[in-house]
């Protein structure tokens, strides 16, 4: 297969024109708990889904900058639906690094999604040609639209030693538990996803320190650019965007309604002539501004890593996390200072500004996108300490 080369600006072009039937739909998908399927597709039409896949498949092999561009436009849309479009981008880029046969049956379907999680909630044992897997995958985000999933299990080795493996397994042998009844990214459908005795084959299954460390088994992508980084940098870089476009929601949100808004029980016929008004607004922008400096920051370092195939530090690694987080931080605090000066009506299921903060709320207890956590990591490198946590 082969695609014809698209632009970072032609895919945000694309992206943006659907804006407008995206919002309308984010308000269905939040209310039924899974995203809507024609919100799927127009994503699958405009290659949303094929940014990180091989380009000998059809896929664009984007950067992390496209990313970010990306995400952040769907966001300002949906934030559940940037959010699902940012797990399979990841996902997508760790089937890159299995065998190049496997990757032919991952890519092989016209419209490959893979959903994943880095979480050994499974166990593996020792079977004839492969392993067998048992267990239960919690948030599973975009399970119900995704053909595989990447799974991850503990295989106790022959000498009795545990070692997480990383599976590819089709979603037509996981099991589904409809769980996710949550306050925010309720549009993600991040349900529960089971094996019971599956057989994972042989190559379809690779030790999680490997895939963590970015080292591949693909002969074929061994050129590419965008697999000579470690993951959890390149997945810090690919999950930023969701964050930058709710940010940038939430600011559209707050100054479309601002000039009908008056302060109830005060003089102020309009909240906007209010001095405490432009204080709010001014600082709420100010995080936002921080909050890209740090997404775009982490993407251009991952890039300009990929490019030359520089090696990275424990220190930037820990750093690459720590940005993360503080893109998470900024967003939250300038979401929070804009819902909290929204007035008592935006506590409505109809005013946009209510979902944007549960949603950034949501994405602020990921347990690696918490900014405390991610900030303690990188503090403790930088105090000379190894780190306390493989997932760097």
């Amino acid at each position: 297969m082969a695609t014809n080369v698209v632009t970072r600006d032609e895919l945000i072009d694309r992206v943006s024109q659907l804006v407008p039937q995206l919002r309308k739909n984010a308000v269905r998908s939040d209310e039924t708990r899974r995203l809507a399927d024609d919100s799927i597709d127009a994503l699958a039409d405009a290659g949303v889904f094929r940014l990180r896949t091989p380009k000998r498949y059809g896929g664009l092999e984007a950067d992390t900058r496209t990313l970010v561009d990306v995400a952040a436009e769907l966001g300002r849309a949906d934030g559940s639906l940037s959010w699902v479009a940012s797990v399979y981008w990841i996902p997508t880029w760790m089937a890159g690094l299995f065998p190049d046969h496997v990757q032919d049956q991952v890519f092989g379907e016209s419209d490959s999604r893979v959903c994943g999680t880095l979480s050994p909630t499974g166990m593996a044992a020792p079977a004839e040609g492969g392993i067998v897997v048992n267990g239960s995958w919690k948030f599973i985000s975009g399970a119900h639209h995704s053909t595989w999933q990447e799974i991850v299990a503990v295989l106790i080795t022959p000498d009795q030693q545990p070692l997480p493996v990383v599976a590819m397994v089709p979603m037509s042998q996981l099991g589904i538990i409809d769980d996710w009844h949550t306050s925010g990214l309720r549009g993600t459908g991040s349900v529960t996803t089971v094996a019971q005795d599956v057989f994972v084959p042989e190559g379809h299954y690779l030790p999680l320190p490997l895939i963590l460390q970015g080292q591949s088994a693909s002969e074929r992508n061994a050129d590419s650019p965008i697999y000579r980084s470690p993951l959890l940098p390149v997945a810090s870089a690919s999950s930023v965007g969701t964050l930058i476009g709710l940010g940038r929601a939430a600011r559209e949100a707050f100054l479309e309604r601002l000039p009908d808004r008056k302060i109830t029980y005060t003089e102020y016929a309009s909240q906007a002539e209010a001095p405490l008004t432009h204080h709010q607004v001014a600082a709420a922008v100010q995080h936002l501004d921080e909050a890209e400096f740090h997404a775009y920051r982490l993407a251009g370092q991952v890039d300009g890593k990929c490019a030359d195939g520089a090696g990275w530090t424990v220190e930037e690694r820990a750093r690459a996390r720590a940005g993360l987080g503080a893109v998470v931080s900024r967003t939250k605090q300038a979401v929070d200072i804009l819902g909290g000066a929204s007035g008592g009506s935006s506590i409505y299921e109809d005013v946009p500004i209510q979902r944007i903060q549960r949603d950034v709320h949501a994405a602020h207890l990921h347990a690696l996108m918490h900014p405390e956590t991610n900030a303690e990591l990188y503090g403790r490198v930088l105090c000379g300490l190894p780190p306390n946590t493989l997932y760097i």
